[in-house]
């Protein structure tokens, strides 16, 4: 089992740990505990690099498989896998992490928004740092919509609200209404337990990725693009400034 730093501290940037397992086919190693975001939620896996034995050795890709996260290494400049019991340093592409936690956050301003004013339930969404698309069940959508809903979000970053994260028991987590924002249900029902990411006043949803601390973090957000993808499904691209 690898313990997820990330879930209540996604500003830690460095952070020592040990090898627990290896896979010497897939150039990969599991950790006791990570600040790595392995991906998921729309959210891209993190980068960034091992430091062991004096070795500095790129990550190139984070996956999760059940309750173990895997790092896989580029050993192509050189270095070996270390064995299991290593202990090593895990450092993070903070610039990208950092750009990925303001887009994720962004969305659910988003989300927030178009929730509380319009109804609309979100259908899928996926971001890279600094850019991000969300759909929801809209069935019209027209430039002076989307000026009116661009217009709404950056208040909410300028409102500079707080971002807390908590961890509910599933029973006590899904007392709160409209926790699940997204047209299914994305929680299997093994979770016993349930990441909620609140913006105070504004939003609050059950979400296992990384958020800046305040919305005055986000910055300004423009959204670049929208279409149609169904009768019912309106898509919108947002970029950060």
């Amino acid at each position: 089992m690898t313990e997820l730093l990330y879930l209540m501290d996604s500003y830690l940037k460095e952070f020592p740990a040990r090898v627990t397992e290896v896979d010497e086919e897939a150039g990969a190693v599991a950790l006791d505990r990570t600040a790595f975001y392995p991906g998921g939620g729309g959210q891209p896996h993190d980068m960034g690099w091992l430091e062991i034995a004096g070795q500095t050795i790129p990550v190139t890709r984070v996956k999760r498989d059940g309750s173990t996260v895997w790092h896989i290494l580029n050993l192509s400049q050189g270095g070996e896998l270390p064995t299991v019991g290593t202990e090593v340093t895990g450092r993070l592409d903070w610039e990208r992490r950092y750009a990925l936690m303001r887009t994720h956050t962004a969305l659910h301003i988003l989300c927030g928004v178009i929730w509380r004013d319009y109804r609309a339930a979100v259908t899928g969404g996926n971001m890279q740092p600094g850019r991000a698309r969300m759909d929801f069940e809209f069935e019209h959508m027209h430039a002076d919509l989307v000026h009116e809903i661009e217009e709404k979000i950056n208040k909410e970053v300028e409102a500079a609200r707080d971002i807390r994260i908590r961890i509910l028991p599933r029973e006590e987590a899904f007392q709160i209404p409209d926790l699940i924002r997204t047209k299914i249900n994305l929680l299997p029902k093994h979770i016993t337990e349930v990441r909620t990411v609140e913006i105070v006043g504004l939003d609050l949803q059950a979400d296992g990725g990384t958020h800046v601390a305040n919305t005055r973090e986000v910055g300004q957000i423009k959204i670049v693009d929208y279409k149609s993808k169904g009768r019912i499904n309106k898509r919108l691209v947002i970029e950060l400034s």
